[in-house]
C-alpha cells in the first residue's frame, strides 16, 4: 500500500510551464507510475507513465510536451508541462500500480492520489 500526494499545480498562463510532483510513502519503488488527468464532462485519460526500471510512455496526443521522471530515493515522480494550453486544464492525478500474485491468480492494485488542480488560462 501507498500513499500519494501530488503538489505543484496551479494557475498558469497559455504556453507557460508546469511541474508537479507526487510523493509516495513509504515508498514507489516497487510500483510502476503514471499521471492521469480529468478535465470536466472528460473521462480520466493517461498522460505520462513510467516503469519502475524508468521505460516511459506518453500518448501521441501528447506531442512531447509532458515529461515523466522518477526519482526512487526521494520517493517522487514528476510531470513536466511546457507550452500548457487551455485544454490542458484538469486535475491531474498521480497513480500507482503494481502487480501482485497470490492464491494462483494475478491482480494490478491501483492506487491513487487525491489530484492537484492546473488552470490554464489568461
Amino acid at each position: 500500500q501507498v500513499h500519494l500526494v501530488e503538489s505543484g499545480g496551479g494557475l498558469v498562463q497559455p504556453g507557460g510551464s508546469l511541474e508537479l510532483s507526487c510523493t509516495g510513502s513509504p515508498t514507489i519503488g516497487i510500483y510502476a507510475m503514471a499521471w492521469y488527468r480529468q478535465a470536466p464532462g472528460k473521462e480520466r485519460e493517461q498522460v505520462a507513465a513510467i516503469s519502475i526500471g524508468g521505460t516511459t510512455n506518453y500518448p501521441d496526443s501528447m506531442e512531447g510536451r509532458f515529461t515523466i521522471g522518477r526519482d526512487n530515493a526521494k520517493n517522487t515522480v514528476y510531470l513536466q508541462m511546457r507550452n500548457l494550453e487551455p485544454e490542458d486544464t484538469a486535475i491531474y492525478y498521480c497513480n500507482a500500480a503494481r502487480l501482485v500474485e497470490a492464491d494462483e491468480e494475478q491482480r494490478t492494485l491501483v492506487y491513487w492520489g487525491q489530484g492537484t488542480q492546473v488552470t490554464v488560462s489568461s
